[in-house]
């Protein structure tokens, strides 16, 4: 396991102890708090310079956050920033009032009402950091939804004020900030959806913790990490050997589609191209084939007998010929044989859409029994019909590790955070999204992209799934940006896979000589 400052999340205990570990070993408190708030200082005067923003308003908290704005405050203004202070509680940590009185030293001054900030262009909010647990008291809550109200850019350092730090809670009200420097190392809230609306803009300030207190702290907990290009690319499934075919590639069988939802047929496909897989088959209801030759034909695509209403019948091949199954975009649930029959088997399957309503009737016990790789990837509705008892909490990260335990397979909960985790413990978060992938069809694509992986890299089923979710989101992220966030349909979602691979993995080398690394073409 490495320990990276950018990969891993932490819980406000662990991050109490590698900071207890810190000063342990000799750091000053002192010396980590002016570290920590010289280096927001210098990202915040980057991105908020003094001729657009010279007059600033600082609130300070009575803890040690409230320290790190106060030399934040200290550096803005000998860089030539009008700074204003306010401070809303009148007992201070000692340091934090050490760090109050050397600004007053420096001709700073303390107001006595929130008000004589509203003039200033940028306010920051140094109220609370890591570890708030209770809900702001009624004054501080009116503190808060008055700059709120206000409408002004806000800075929070380490986290929004009111924000639970491993939840993503609301305490009653929070701070809307529009930028936001988390300290040292990623906290659990910023990837919970319900926070985000109160992060802004994230930047991790890197403190310098060394991997030494990381590993001391975190050995003994499954990991929790933030995806990133350095931390997917040794698993991607590049550079290929010269010398190769198309079924040591990987063979995934997508089953799919209907007479009423042949479109998740085509997307799931579209899905699995863009992951490079050697070899595709698709199985479909009969009237579906000609449909999908047209938009897929490099695919093998296999016609299976119908129902009345146009869905699946029963599927005529050996799902054990296949390496991955892929199983659920526009099946229907008319058929839960289908499913019965896909859980049965001895591969590694894909359960979407309605695979998991299906899934959710039969119980997720049905899985208990699989003794190969299932990966779920429910969105929020059918995450709630899969595990009606877990449905009931807020906090998506705890609740998805919690769904992978009970059913022993991998959980890809859906969300403007994706959340990944495997019965072992481990867990993926993906960092950013697009509210272009607010739908229909980017579900289905994201199908056949983990399947087309999970073929590539079978003994890496949870990386695939994070790789095929983090190459997702930035496929769409690239297409909004440049079609804007309406003009990303699953189609054109699916066109940016590669667009996404290539900007987030460098190419392969080439080989001494200038030969690529196609391989063999047959």
């Amino acid at each position: 396991m490495s320990y990276n400052y950018r990969s891993n999340v932490v819980n406000s205990e662990q991050m109490r102890r590698i900071e207890g570990a810190i000063f342990a070993s000799g750091m000053p408190v002192a010396a980590l708090m002016e570290k920590a708030a010289l280096l927001t200082a210098q990202q915040l005067k980057k991105s908020y310079s003094l001729a657009n923003f010279p007059k600033i308003g600082v609130i300070v908290g009575p803890g040690h956050n409230g320290g790190d704005a106060l030399v934040i405050a200290r550096e803005l203004h000998l860089a030539g920033y009008q700074v204003s202070l306010f401070c809303p509680i009148a007992k201070l940590k000692d340091l934090t009032a050490q760090q109050a009185n050397y600004v007053k030293h420096l001709g700073l001054i303390f107001q006595k009402t929130l008000e004589s900030l509203e003039d200033c262009q940028l306010i920051i909010d140094g109220l609370f950091g890591f570890g708030l647990e209770r809900t702001l008291s009624a004054d501080i809550a009116e503190l808060v939804d008055k700059i709120n109200s206000w409408q002004k850019p806000v800075i929070s350092i380490d986290i929004a004020s009111g924000i639970h730090t491993d939840t993503g809670e609301v305490l009653g009200t929070a701070i809307k900030a529009t930028h936001t420097f988390c300290l040292g190392l990623w906290k659990r809230a910023f990837f919970q959806d319900l926070a985000l609306p109160y992060l802004g803009k994230v930047e991790l300030i890197d403190i310098g913790i060394s991997p030494l207190d990381l590993e001391t702290i975190l050995q003994d907990s499954p990991p929790i990490l933030r995806v990133n290009p350095d931390l997917i690319r040794p698993y991607l499934p590049l550079p290929r050997p010269l010398l190769t075919h198309k079924y040591q590639q990987g063979h995934l069988l997508i089953i799919c589609g209907s007479r009423r939802y042949a479109g998740g047929a085509i997307l799931a496909g579209l899905g699995a191209r863009g992951s490079g897989v050697g070899m595709l088959s698709i199985a479909v209801p009969a009237a579906l084939k000609s449909l999908l030759i047209s938009h897929l034909p490099e695919a093998l695509i296999i016609d299976c007998p119908e129902t009345a209403t146009g869905a699946i019948a029963e599927l005529p091949l050996e799902l054990n010929n296949y390496h991955v199954l892929a199983c659920g975009p526009g099946l229907t649930t008319e058929n839960p044989a289908i499913i019965e029959q896909v859980l049965d088997s001895d591969k590694p399957i894909i359960l979407d859409a309605d695979a998991l309503n299906i899934l959710a009737q039969l119980g997720i016990e049905k899985l208990s029994s699989r003794q190969n790789k299932t990966i779920l990837t429910p969105h929020w509705g059918e995450f709630k019909r899969l595990f009606p008892n877990l449905s009931g909490s807020q906090d998506r990260i705890n609740i998805t590790q919690e769904a992978s335990q009970q059913s022993g397979a991998i959980v890809l909960l859906k969300g403007a955070r994706t959340i990944i985790a495997s019965p072992g413990g481990k867990m993926y978060l993906i960092p950013e999204s697009s509210s272009a992938l607010a739908r229909g069809g980017s579900g289905d694509v994201l199908t056949g992209l983990i399947g087309g992986f999970l073929t590539q890299m079978p003994d890496n089923a949870p990386e695939a799934t994070a790789l095929a979710a983090y190459l997702h989101a930035q496929a769409g992220i690239l297409a909004a940006k440049e079609r804007t966030e309406l003009g990303v349909d699953g189609v054109t979602l699916a066109n940016y896979l590669f667009a996404a691979l290539k900007d987030s993995i460098p190419p392969a080398p080439l080989d001494k000589g200038g030969a690529d690394r196609r391989g063999d073409q047959n």
